[in-house]
């Protein structure tokens, strides 16, 4: 990964490039933002360029040796620490999961943690970061570095790293042993623990600016300039969630007909037809279920801001102002704080395992209440 690959935060790619050439590169750092900044990608990028044989004045060679193998992340002065779960016959430790960590980083790596998930697993196991882990860091550190100068341990989500594990860590994080530094990887920096954050150096990254992620999407979808656009401001800076919209144009519209057979069953109070869309969507998986109400929110959203005549802030891509104006007829405003609130609330409840077929039902019977009340 070099810093060209990453999609905007020019300021950021100076800084830590500037730390480099004044010889002050921190020993624990932590990278914190929303998701989709593109945190991960930089502090891959970072290391990267600390380790190059040959690097430039703005980013690593990327030819020599060393770029070579960061850029498969085979690199053996590289090693990274990540959520994983339990398994009664391994140990829970990030090796026994680095052929699909390096897998899900070479495809996209702008991944979110729920795309992580399911690449280790298609049950619903809970991941963190264990004590077996922190007693595989204390290991590796305590080597001698293979071929560059520095070591560098990059752990992506913190904060999920479990008390044992964080004490465990303190002494190595505040005192690790000389030309070794720690990369950590936060997209919610107040749920760290204090004992990890405050021996940590914090690095913002802020989301990706409009003007880069257009300029991206334009560039590698081929979209058009106005949807570039209204994509980037749906996404809020969040590329993971732009580039999702562009690689499943199909979920899209699935989307769209499914919430539309559903607008249908509770403006008509259809009861049946509540229960066999609850049902319908139980069968799509969590993740299905998430990116739907994600989806509905949206719409929502839009139908307020066409029913209040603000179209400069209606971020609709120009096939679906149909739907939006169909949408923005059969709602009541006076209830539509209501409405995103059981949205969101039911997705809170998915996300966290629940059941996903009653958690919808019970939207459907709410919302029926709420939308023409």
């Amino acid at each position: 990964m070099q810093f060209k690959d990453i999609v905007g935060q020019e300021s950021i790619k100076a800084r830590l490039i500037q730390t480099v050439k004044d010889e002050r590169i921190n020993h624990a750092q932590m990278f914190y933002g929303p998701p989709g900044s593109g945190k991960l990608p930089l502090a891959i990028a970072y290391a990267q360029y600390i380790s190059c044989q040959n690097r430039s004045e703005t980013d690593s060679c990327g030819t020599c040796p060393s770029c070579k193998k960061y850029q498969k992340l085979i690199h053996p002065d590289l090693h990274f620490v990540f959520p994983v779960f339990k398994d009664k016959n391994n140990k829970p430790v990030s090796d026994h999961f680095i052929e699909k960590w390096r897998e899900i980083n070479l495809e996209t790596p702008y991944f979110t943690f729920s795309q992580w998930l399911d690449k280790i697993t298609s049950e619903n196991k809970q991941a963190s970061i264990y004590r077996d882990e922190a007693q595989e860091i204390i290991r590796k550190l305590s080597l001698k570095t293979y071929e560059s100068e520095f070591k560098v341990m990059i752990i992506w989500l913190p904060e999920k790293m479990n008390i044992t594990a964080a004490n465990k860590l303190l002494k190595m994080i505040e005192e690790p042993p000389p030309k070794t530094v720690f990369i950590l990887v936060s997209e919610n920096r107040g749920t760290v623990l204090p004992t990890i954050m405050s021996r940590t150096s914090p690095v913002r990254i802020p989301p990706i600016g409009e003007e880069d992620m257009s300029k991206y999407l334009v560039e590698t979808y081929n979209a058009q300039a106005g949807d570039a656009l209204v994509v980037s401001r749906l996404s809020r800076g969040n590329l993971a969630e732009a580039r999702n919209h562009f690689q499943t144009s199909r979920t899209r519209s699935e989307n769209l007909e499914i919430l539309n057979n559903w607008m249908i069953a509770l403006v008509k109070k259809d009861i049946r037809a509540c229960l066999d869309w609850s049902d319908e969507m139980s069968s799509k998986g969590r993740e299905r279920q998430k990116s739907f109400l994600t989806f509905a929110l949206h719409f929502f959203r839009e139908s307020l801001m066409y029913r209040t005549k603000k179209p400069q802030l209606n971020y609709v891509l120009e096939s679906e102002k149909a739907f939006i104006e169909k949408v923005a007829k059969a709602i009541n405003l006076k209830y539509i704080q209501q409405i995103n609130d059981e949205i969101e609330s039911a997705y809170y409840h998915i996300e966290r395992n629940g059941m996903g077929k009653i958690i919808l039902l019970d939207l459907s019977f709410k919302l029926i209440r709420l939308i023409q009340k």
